[in-house]
């Protein structure tokens, strides 16, 4: 009998695919998503506004998007365990504009229930 994939510590096995390897869906309890809206600090606006100016990588947001992608999917795992769910599939991301400086950052999946196939 196979193993159980790893899983974080919430024990939600989290994938982009809409299959885990060795496993089968046995129930699916729906959609689940994090959601977060990030604006940059001060500190974050005045680096990133200097270094457009004279080019190059602009750490200050991409520290903060990495942040917003965190926090949504941690929201996500979250979600699906309150479901019931031990895995989420189909995991995927989109962001957007809000306002001017402010991101909205969506994590989403389907929460389902695996367990190995014999």
């Amino acid at each position: 009998m196979s193993s159980f994939p790893p899983a974080l510590p919430s024990g939600v096995v989290v994938t982009t695919t809409f299959a885990v390897e060795g496993f089968r869906v046995v129930a699916y309890k729906g959609l689940v998503r994090g959601l977060i809206v990030r604006a940059p600090t001060i500190e974050q606006g005045i680096l990133g506004g200097l270094k457009s100016i004279i080019g190059g990588q602009i750490g200050a947001y991409s520290e903060m998007c990495e942040q917003a992608r965190q926090t949504a999917y941690d929201q996500m795992v979250t979600h699906a365990a309150a479901m019931g769910a031990n895995a989420v599939i189909g995991v995927s991301y989109d962001a957007s504009e809000v306002k001017m400086s402010a991101t909205e950052v969506l994590c989403y999946g389907t929460a389902v229930v695996i367990e190995p196939i014999a």
